[in-house]
């Protein structure tokens, strides 16, 4: 049969504009295997026709690569900004103070952010006292109580009468006194010698002090205590405290009042809290060292290639910025200063732009010139070196405007429009050409199964037979 025959017969069939005729023709007449493999033969084609899609999705998975190490920047900038934040703050690090006491036994103190440094004097004369009263005591705390009433009668001159008719117990009553919200707690404490009643103040104090009326019965209340207010001087000045934690005594400082011996003074001294700035400074250089490090891996070329994000010009430019902002001078409007620049700190910078701190020089500086360390940080008014370099990081992660924001938005739009036009050439080409050629091969198919019929019977038509040839 010859090829024309075969064409026409396969055109009569479908469409053969997709099909390989040579290669249908070898499958007929001497191939390897018989027919067609109609599922391989559509995969190839469509693996083929699926080369721009390739194209996009090498493109969509660079963009993707690009997003994922633009986010990264981002975290760390913002933790770095977070670092610089701190330091500027009159709540943060530089601002922490710490409180030290020369007789812990009977005073600690804390100091919340910015309070003044300085050394106060305090005598504790006697601690506040929380009122208490007891009953007599009974059997068990299911012991029923004998008929009668008591009253409570509270420090603003409240009264409240609890009675019993002989059926109650002390687990009643409780729950009856714990109930009425009177200022004070009622429990039942049991020992060796039985169970009692036991009420106290919510409150310590002589404005939370309370009374008990016994009314004739056999409750045989006693107080155990009364409420009294703490007694105190500070730097001489006379002090009443209804808790014995006090504060506005000493502005910004809540003094605890453990122990009282009257005419024993303490000293308390308010102090910067260089454990606090210590951390806060070296987190500062750690989260510095982590973004500088990921810029500088960018445009370090490994040998094929650099990073990623190497022609993208925002990070060249964080990274010259951050690389700059090293030189920093903190000059005073008036008087010197011990701490002009990092160095004068202890910070040193490395050759790849790192930092590396000193610790005893760091401990040092803080020791003995806290202030210029702060001063250096925050400038005469937030304005030192903290927030130089903060607000320069804010020009690459404003949610609005940021080089990186508009960098990342984009990418996202690239990426958007890379998966819609695979998403378009999926269902306007590959579908239907998948079909188109579906249908055209297994139509090549059935006719190669037909042809040695179809050859047999054309031979025998022309008189064609194994003896004549």
């Amino acid at each position: 049969m010859s090829t024309s025959s075969l064409s026409s017969l396969l055109s009569s069939s479908s469409s053969t504009s997709s099909i390989d005729l040579s290669a249908i023709l070898q499958a007929a007449f001497g191939a390897s295997s018989s027919g067609l493999d109609v599922s391989s033969a559509v995969s190839a084609a469509i693996t083929a026709a699926r080369a721009p899609e390739n194209v996009w999705s090498n493109q969509e998975s660079i963009l993707s690569s690009q997003q994922s190490s633009l986010k990264a920047l981002v975290s760390y900038t913002n933790t770095l900004e977070d670092d610089l934040t701190s330091l500027n703050s009159v709540v943060g690090a530089l601002s922490n103070r710490s409180v030290t006491s020369s007789n812990s036994s009977l005073i600690t103190a804390s100091a919340s952010s910015g309070a003044t440094t300085g050394t106060h004097t305090v005598v504790v004369n006697n601690l506040a006292t929380t009122a208490s009263w007891t009953s007599g005591t009974f059997a068990s705390s299911t012991t029923a109580l004998p008929a009668g009433s008591f009253t409570i009668t509270t420090g603003d001159g409240t009264s409240t009468t609890i009675t019993t008719d002989g059926t109650q117990t002390l687990a009643d009553v409780v729950s009856q006194i714990n109930g009425d919200n009177l200022g004070v707690t009622a429990r039942v404490i049991t020992d060796a010698t039985g169970s009692r009643l036991a009420i106290t103040a919510a409150a310590s104090g002589s404005a939370n002090d309370f009374s008990i009326g016994n009314a004739g019965t056999g409750f045989g209340f006693t107080q155990a205590a009364a409420g009294t207010n703490a007694s105190l001087t500070v730097d001489g000045i006379s002090i009443s405290s209804a808790s014995n934690t006090v504060s506005g005594a000493i502005s910004g400082v809540t003094l605890n009042l453990v122990g009282a011996a009257s005419g024993s003074t303490v000293t308390l001294s308010v102090s910067p809290n260089t454990s606090s700035a210590t951390d806060a400074i070296n987190q500062f250089v750690t989260d510095y060292n982590t973004i500088i490090s990921a810029l500088n891996g960018q445009f370090t070329f490994d040998g094929s290639s650099e990073g990623i994000l190497s022609t993208d010009s925002a990070v060249r430019n964080l990274q010259n910025q951050l690389l700059s902002s090293l030189s920093y001078t903190y000059t005073p409007a008036t008087g010197t200063t011990t701490v002009p620049n990092l160095s004068s700190m202890g910070i040193s910078v490395n050759n790849d732009g790192t930092l590396t701190v000193d610790s005893s020089a760091l401990e040092a500086k803080l020791s003995s010139n806290f202030s210029d360390v702060q001063n250096f940080f925050q400038g005469a008014s937030m304005n030192g070196f903290a927030n130089n370099l903060n607000q320069q990081l804010t020009d690459y992660t404003n949610t609005g405007n940021g080089a990186f924001t508009v960098d990342l938005q984009s990418i996202s739009s690239q990426i958007s429009d890379l998966e819609d036009t695979i998403n378009n050439f999926e269902t306007n080409y590959i579908t239907p050409l998948q079909t188109r050629l579906q249908s055209q091969y297994s139509a090549a198919e059935i006719a190669l199964q037909q042809l040695p019929t179809l050859t047999k019977q054309i031979n025998t038509m022309l008189g064609y037979n194994n003896s004549n040839g």
